[in-house]
């Protein structure tokens, strides 16, 4: 056979972009499939001597990264690298993959684990659905999907008035466990490439986060409330910025005494974390006293199923004269803001709250620093 006659298992191929670069891909060809692989290359418009060389590099590191794809073929097809499973199931392994990480991860992230699933399974039905049909345009397909057709609910059965397109940062969420689940796929064994590699995933945009001032706070104090303890266990969580979760869990077990002051010992729910927290007075006075139970014994009692709490909740801070979105965690949202306007440094705001990340109470501070802004465009005339 002549030798140009054989096809080259793999092609650099140009696309010119609207701002006139030129992005670089592969088109790789296996087994009588073509599959593409975006490199994030750009040819420049060659205006001096400077883009020239940018380009000329540019199209190196190309040429390098297709020889290294042929290299994985060839030891692929000779037996030097064990064959890949593309046979397996992908609902089977995404399935088992989301089971794995539960114990791992929140209860509502695990929850968009389920709900990207039902969304995939809209897009695609087939239970016969397999990683060789996981391509890079089945997955681009998957995007425009989430982009254009997905709805919020809109894989019950329940009757909506409205229907509704999926939020950005929902987009966001269920796209990156299918990049996380063909990830973890190309690692163990089941693809020869991530056909993910090159597709862009979806912005997030950073939500509006309720607070309540101090004087709100106050105010709910004062006003009773349907549920005794729901209303307990609310002014305890902005006293302490306690997650819902781990309020519910609370144990005499981890109240301890240290130094006259009350000190919480827990480990967070949500991340894992262990966590050691000092609180005031009042939030110990809000707990109550111990008596005669013992270590396992919650410290709270039923504050209900989330939407009846954050139903009890509006109906409570409506009858306090606060006409808010509130739900249970814009307790924890008051706690971050109380501390950084009561001049509370962010690194310490971050400890209390048990985040991981600064840029996690950064967030918070935007509050803070929006409100400075507004006391500032208070300031009358004075001339």
């Amino acid at each position: 056979m002549a030798a140009s006659s054989i096809k080259e298992p793999v092609r650099i191929r140009r696309k010119t972009l609207a701002n006139g670069n030129v992005s670089l891909y592969l088109a790789i060809y296996i087994n009588g499939r073509r599959e593409y692989e975006f490199l994030k290359l750009y040819l420049v418009p060659e205006k001096t001597r400077a883009d020239k060389e940018r380009n000329k590099q540019t199209l190196a590191l190309a040429a390098s990264i297709k020889a290294q794809r042929i290299v994985d073929i060839q030891r692929g097809a000779h037996g030097f690298k064990e064959d890949s499973r593309e046979d397996t199931l992908f609902y089977d392994y995404y399935n088992a993959l989301s089971e794995k990480r539960k114990k791992k991860e929140s209860s509502g992230n695990f929850g968009n684990w389920a709900s990207c699933l039902r969304h995939l399974m809209k897009y695609d039905p087939r239970q016969s659905l397999t990683f060789a049909d996981i391509t890079p345009k089945w997955v681009q397909g998957f995007r425009d999907y989430l982009e254009n057709s997905a709805e919020a609910f809109g894989c019950d059965r329940r009757v909506r008035r409205e229907r509704r397109p999926l939020s950005q940062n929902s987009k966001h969420s269920y796209f990156n466990k299918l990049r996380t689940c063909l990830r973890q796929a190309y690692e163990d064994g089941i693809i020869r490439t991530n056909p993910m590699r090159g597709i862009s995933s979806f912005s997030t945009r950073e939500g509006t986060r309720e607070y309540l001032t101090l004087e709100e706070v106050r105010a709910m104090a004062g006003t009773d409330c349907d549920y005794p303890e729901i209303k307990r266990a609310f002014l305890f969580a902005c006293l302490t910025g306690l997650r819902r979760s781990d309020v519910e869990k609370l144990s005499w077990g981890d109240v301890t005494e240290l130094n006259g002051r009350t000190r919480l010992v827990f480990r967070q729910k949500k991340t894992g974390g262990q966590e050691y927290l000092d609180i005031t007075a009042q939030a110990a006075e809000l707990i109550g006293v111990r008596g005669n139970a013992k270590a396992a014994d919650r410290v709270f009692g039923d504050i209900r199923f989330p939407a009846e709490t954050n139903n009890s909740l509006r109906i409570w801070a409506l009858r306090a004269g606060i006409d808010k979105h509130i739900s249970f965690h814009v307790a924890r949202h008051t706690f971050a803001v109380m501390m950084l306007t009561l001049g509370t440094d962010i690194y310490t705001v971050s400890k209390l709250l048990g985040h991981r990340e600064l840029r996690t109470t950064q967030i918070y501070a935007k509050i803070v620093d929006a409100k400075k802004q507004e006391a500032v465009d208070n300031i009358p005339k004075i001339f």
